[in-house]
């Protein structure tokens, strides 16, 4: 039984999750040496020391060097989980999102706001339109420019839908606070930022539906703050998408007849 498992963190869904719950399996098992090491050093000072063996007090203090050492072995083993593991898996996310990016990824972007999410897709041409914050109306608006083609078939979701076996880039921000997106068991989570689209990725490997949340304290509602994502198959996907997508370009076609005969 790993401390992942004893701790209750659901069962990975992305590709890159076993990485991370290596990690945090060895990090924990170095909290449990740590443990029992400093409880044991603990009680043997409270032995060694006791008043009723040392009635007389020593001015001269420890002599011995061992504690010193052991806090230098402590800083060492750090600096190798530092280095031996958490600098190779962040360096290994870094480095493979250029490739990500050549794998025809499902991008969305993900808008943060007191206290929901809101998903905006790119259509069926893979293009978002052009994001004028100047145009939010409502929190949680995507901000589209209305003028710009790229964005006619845009639309946005309430529930993110993203295909099974596809690398997925979540564009994330917020129009209102600092808020953190979190998919727990896609091992993977980013803060979102006013103003700002924070790129995170990842490929889901199983289906699942399940809840993302907010994992930075943004207001009274922060514990409601969650939502819904699906991972479904790719011809699911396909659909959804061709289904959505078809009927934005209606909508807008009908709110402005100019688009109606292009």
């Amino acid at each position: 039984m790993t401390p992942t498992k004893l701790l209750g963190i659901p069962e990975n869904f992305a590709e890159h999750g076993g990485g991370v719950d290596h990690l945090i399996d060895v990090v924990h098992y170095f909290m449990a040496a740590l443990f029992v090491g400093w409880t044991l050093f603990f009680f043997y000072c409270c032995f060694r020391f006791w008043c009723r063996r040392n009635k007389k007090a020593s001015y001269q203090g420890v002599q011995s060097h061992v504690s010193t050492h052991l806090e230098i072995g402590v800083v060492i083993v750090e600096a190798i989980m530092l280095l031996g593991f958490a600098f190779p898996l962040w360096t290994e996310r870094t480095d493979r999102y250029a490739d990500i990016q050549q794998q025809d990824p499902v991008r969305i972007r993900v808008i943060g706001y007191q206290f929901a999410w809101n998903y905006h897709y790119p259509g069926a041409d893979g293009k978002f339109g052009r994001i004028d914050r100047h145009l939010i109306q409502t929190v949680g608006d995507p901000c589209i420019d209305p003028a710009d083609p790229n964005g006619w078939d845009d639309y946005t979701s309430p529930v993110l839908k993203i295909p099974v076996g596809r690398p997925c880039i979540l564009q994330v921000t917020s129009t209102d606070v600092i808020h953190n997106y979190a998919i727990v068991p896609m091992r993977i989570q980013q803060d979102a930022m006013p103003g700002k689209d924070i790129p995170m990725w990842f490929r889901p490997i199983q289906k699942l539906e399940t809840y993302v949340v907010c994992a930075q304290l943004c207001g009274e509602g922060h514990a409601n703050m969650r939502g819904i994502m699906e991972v479904i198959s790719e011809g699911a996907y396909d659909s959804w998408e061709a289904e959505q997508s078809a009927g934005a370009s209606e909508r807008n076609k009908a709110k402005e007849p100019g688009l109606a005969q292009q």
